[in-house]
């Protein structure tokens, strides 16, 4: 491992408290926006009616499909609750151990994306479809568990009025991009699997309406022509493996390349004439 390689990763103890920081950054911030329940409401009526009108598929068609067993129910609520956050805490190990060009720009990425969805979160409160009576939504959390959240208007720990944009989605679809892009398998496009079953698991859970996830993508898009695309260290474009380093050859000889022994080369006409004299 050489020394331009350890420089291109960010040393850990301050890059741990960077990224804890900008989550505990993030957290508060939503508890900012506590207590905006009545406009939360009118919005979610909003976009509920802005999704008739275009005709969207509604999300009452696939809560409808997963409720058939409990058990898959379930499954939903255990992965809505327990995915997102490890699964982007992984990422973001993975590629600072692995690839630690793409792990600045994920991490950049990361950030912008969850600043914009915060500035939204405060301009724009909205309330999940599980709270709203209009859907006729089953809120399959606390109905069947594992739930995440307590009573919207006692929770103390999380926003619950924060459904625009889907941070879920955001993410889960920030970590296939990030993988596709820092990885060369055939197989790397399979990642996109999370993002898709992510949309389906917040749709299904009642937690998110469409356009959420509609919007996470159109900030994503718009954060990655921003940040711009990753720069790649040697570290990156090795896979994490140590670069072999060739041995430093020897210039070959005038001889050599000529093709004549050294024994005939190391007499010059020079030596050949003076003898000859």
């Amino acid at each position: 491992m050489n020394a331009r390689t350890d420089s291109a990763r960010p040393r850990l103890i301050p890059e741990f408290l960077l990224v804890a920081g900008l989550f505990l950054v993030y957290k508060l911030g939503r508890l900012a926006a506590v207590g905006q329940h009545g406009e939360a409401y009118r919005n979610a009526h909003r976009v509920w009616d802005l999704e008739r009108a275009l005709r969207l598929p509604g999300e009452g068609a696939v809560q409808s499909a997963l409720l058939h067993g409990d058990a898959l129910t379930h499954l939903a609520n255990a992965y809505y609750a327990a995915v997102h956050f490890p699964a982007t805490a992984a990422l973001l190990v993975w590629l600072y151990l692995r690839r630690p060009g793409h792990y600045r720009w994920a991490r950049r990425a990361l950030a912008v994306l969850t600043a914009a969805a915060l500035v939204l979160h405060l301009v724009f409160p909205l309330a999940p479809p599980r709270l709203l009576a209009a859907t006729g939504l089953v809120d399959t959390a606390r109905v069947y568990g594992p739930s995440v959240y307590g009573s919207p208007s006692a929770d103390t720990l999380s926003n619950q009025f924060a459904a625009m944009p889907s941070l879920h989605f955001g993410w889960a679809l920030m970590l296939a991009i990030g993988l596709i892009v820092a990885t060369r398998s055939r197989w790397r496009w399979l990642w996109l699997l999370h993002p898709l079953v992510t949309l389906l698991v917040i749709v299904e859970t009642a937690n998110h309406f469409w356009l959420d996830a509609v919007a996470a993508a159109l900030l994503l898009g718009g954060t990655l022509a921003v940040v711009g695309p990753p720069r790649r260290t040697a570290r990156d474009a090795t896979g994490g493996a140590r670069t072999a380093v060739p041995a430093r050859r020897r210039p070959l000889s005038e001889a050599a390349l000529s093709g004549r022994a050294p024994s005939e080369a190391a007499v010059s006409p020079v030596t050949v004439t003076e003898a000859g004299r």
